[in-house]
């Protein structure tokens, strides 16, 4: 009976891997409503404790993958530990394109490499992750008068998310505060990606791509989406 389950998740994998390569050799891929539903149903198994990662990550994965990636979705998300997207969607080798970087915030090299990922791998879906209670936009709202440094240009980035947020949020707590403040500026940078991206603003004007906001919730391990 071992033998025979064993054969079985063999062949299954083999199968998985084979797929892999034929689509990346067709250009096949899912569509940016299909993408979506892959990631929210690979959160789905992460809150359930279901994943299935170490069954798509196999070393005849690996060696599919060796030749060639066929990502169907791209992933700009905070670099906070607690929000690694191949997990909190149960994604495996191959699978997702992630670019991370505190605040989940674009610069030219981050813009470059969506681009590449849109253009390239023909990913029909671009996601803005941002997550509960972060602590770069956390220091956007405490940071007082003009940050210097490196990280300085973080805080400046976010502080339009901050600056709309202390208009919506008027007279509410600052966990509050910070949390209007993610979201406007998960919200902005989605904006943002197709302002200052020629080649993303063509992809999304002739509906090859498509742009989403989420925002993860660190208690509850939930991805939601937010309104545009």
């Amino acid at each position: 009976m071992k033998i025979y389950l064993l054969s079985t998740l063999s062949l299954c994998v083999a199968l998985f891997a084979t797929a892999l390569v034929s689509a990346s050799d067709t250009g096949a891929g899912p569509t940016a409503d299909e993408a979506l539903k892959r990631l929210q149903d690979g959160n789905q198994r992460f809150r359930a404790s279901q994943t299935t990662i170490r069954e798509t990550s196999t070393p005849s994965i690996r060696g599919a993958l060796a030749g060639g990636q066929k990502p169907f979705a791209i992933i700009l998300s905070c670099s906070d530990s607690r929000v690694p997207p191949e997990i909190i969607f149960d994604q495996g080798l191959g699978e997702i394109f992630v670019v991370r970087v505190a605040g989940n915030i674009p610069d030219p090299v981050i813009l470059g490499s969506i681009e590449y990922a849109a253009e390239h791998f023909k990913c029909p879906l671009i996601m803005v992750l941002g997550h509960k209670r972060c602590g770069a936009v956390t220091a956007a709202v405490e940071s007082q008068g003009h940050p210097h440094g490196n990280i300085g240009a973080i805080i400046r980035t976010i502080a339009p998310a901050v600056e709309q947020a202390k208009k919506d949020a008027r007279g509410l707590s600052k966990s509050d505060l910070v949390e209007s403040a993610i979201d406007n500026n998960i919200k902005l940078v989605a904006k943002s990606l197709i302002r200052q991206s020629p080649v993303i603003r063509s992809l999304v004007d002739a509906g090859i791509v498509k742009v989403v906001n989420a925002k993860y919730d660190l208690d509850d391990g939930t991805v939601r989406l937010l309104e545009k």
